[in-house]
Order: C-alpha cells, then sequence, then structure tokens
C-alpha cells in the first residue's frame, strides 16, 4: 500500500537509496506503482522526493521500462528533478527504453525536456533511434531523426525550412 510505505520512508525506516539483490530501489519500485486517484499519485511524488531520483543504479532510474505507458510517473519523475540524460549501468537512458518498447507520448515527452540528448549511446553502441528502428518502431524513429539532426540551435546564415508568410498589410510587395 502506498500511504504505508510512505509513512515508511517519511520516519527514516526504509533507506529510499537502497538497492537491492536486483538492482532496483524504492523508489524505482514506486514508479511501478498503480495509480488510481490523483492523491495515489501525490503519495508517489511524496516517495519520490524522499530520495535521489538521479541515483545511478544498475537499472535505468525511475523512468525503467515497463510493459504499459507510465507517462504519469515520468511526469513525476521529472517534476521530482529527475535527469532525462541518466544512464545506467549499461549506459541505457530512458529516452532507449521508451523507444524500444514503443512508447511514443513518453518519447515526446523526453525529448521536450531541456538538454534531452538523443544521439547518446550505450554500451552496444546504439542510440535511441538505432533502437526504435530495430524494435520495429519506425515512427518514433522518425520523430527521433528529426529531433537529433534538425532540433539545434541553427547559425544566422543558416536558411530556415519554414513556409514563408506573405506580406501582412505593413509589409507591401513591390506589385502594389
Amino acid at each position: 500500500e502506498l500511504k504505508r510505505a510512505r509513512d515508511y520512508f517519511l520516519v527514516d525506516v526504509c533507506n529510499v537509496d537502497h538497492q537491492n539483490k536486483a538492482g532496483y530501489m524504492p523508489i524505482m519500485l514506486a514508479a511501478l506503482a498503480a495509480v488510481e486517484a490523483e492523491k495515489d499519485m501525490q503519495v508517489v511524488e511524496e516517495l519520490f522526493s524522499c530520495g535521489n531520483v538521479n541515483a545511478k543504479a544498475s537499472q535505468v532510474s525511475g523512468l525503467l521500462p515497463d510493459p504499459h505507458e507510465r507517462i504519469d510517473m515520468v511526469k513525476g519523475l521529472l517534476a521530482c528533478g529527475a535527469e532525462v540524460n541518466i544512464q545506467d549501468n549499461k549506459d541505457s537512458t530512458a529516452l532507449m527504453c521508451a523507444s524500444e518498447h514503443g512508447h511514443m507520448e513518453i518519447v515526446k515527452l523526453l525529448l521536450a525536456q531541456p538538454g534531452c540528448k538523443g544521439h547518446l549511446e550505450d554500451n552496444d553502441g546504439s542510440t535511441a533511434l538505432s533502437i526504435a528502428l530495430e524494435a520495429g518502431h519506425k515512427d518514433i524513429a522518425v520523430l527521433l531523426y528529426a529531433h537529433v539532426n534538425f532540433a539545434k540551435a541553427q547559425s544566422p546564415g543558416t536558411p530556415r525550412l519554414g513556409r514563408k508568410t506573405s506580406p501582412g498589410p505593413t509589409h507591401r510587395g513591390s506589385f502594389d
């Protein structure tokens, strides 16, 4: 039960940053909790705030792969200061995991975070893009490709790829 777990952590009975034998920490397990109501999410966010959501673990932080798309938990972790580019012991990132599992909304959320690095490589030399392609998630691969190749700040001499706007009433053309 979430409330009971929160009470243990708030009175320092348990160490939220301690890894179990499988490499998981209580904060990471809280991210797997069933959240059925807003009050449940508040309890989970309290648990996240009790420990280090950026602790390097042997599993990807609380943003770990899950068979269900858990955008609520990812939002909660990011709100509590989770580093979007944190890597596990195999150098995998949350973006790589979301890309592999086809979680488009989580991929979009992570890419929208300032400083999200879609070009990071894991121990195998794979990127989120190559992982998405290998898993057959072409829609995610297109999004990642665009982020890595076109989301960079353009230099002053770089032509813009947007649609040209027609002159407004204050910008008359030479044929007026």
